[in-house]
């Protein structure tokens, strides 16, 4: 099940590159990065959709999602940003350099959650090793990007 998991992570991670130079070409048709972050973004919600009513995946009440804290509903805002930086920066950086960047970013966030323990991650130390990687891939996106 774990190299299934991980396949699965790979391909996501593969498609990244893709889906910012997709929506970086859409900018160029629709003339503004937040439009065409707009429209990406909404065909993201309208295939999720379908996928929730073809599967019959029974939506939450009220009440159950009331019951979430407030941050839990800003992921959204978070996956729009994102949306709409890949569009604005992807051509500009490149593919290989917007992604080494993403990832260095992803990279110091995720050693600070696992730290912290923070919202809902398990604790894991922020060994000297953990960093050395993280200031490596740092090192690798200023390399990547310079050269």
């Amino acid at each position: 099940m774990r190299p299934l998991i991980m396949l699965i992570a790979l391909l996501a991670g593969a498609l990244m590159p893709v889906q910012a130079g997709i929506n970086a070409r859409l900018r160029e048709f629709l003339g503004d990065p937040l439009v065409a972050s707009l429209v990406s973004f909404s065909i993201g919600t309208v295939t999720l959709a379908l996928v929730v009513l073809t599967m019959r995946i029974p939506l939450p009440s009220l009440a159950m999602a009331a019951q979430a804290p407030w941050w839990t509903w800003i992921g959204g805002a978070m996956g729009a940003f994102f949306v709409a930086v890949t569009v604005i920066l992807a051509f500009k950086l490149g593919a290989t350099g917007l992604m080494a960047w993403i990832i260095a970013g992803q990279l110091v966030g995720s050693v600070l959650l696992d730290h912290h323990g923070a919202i809902g991650f398990a604790v894991r130390e922020a060994s000297w090793q953990r960093l050395v990687g993280v200031a490596l891939l740092f090192g690798g996106a200023v390399l990547v990007n310079e050269y």
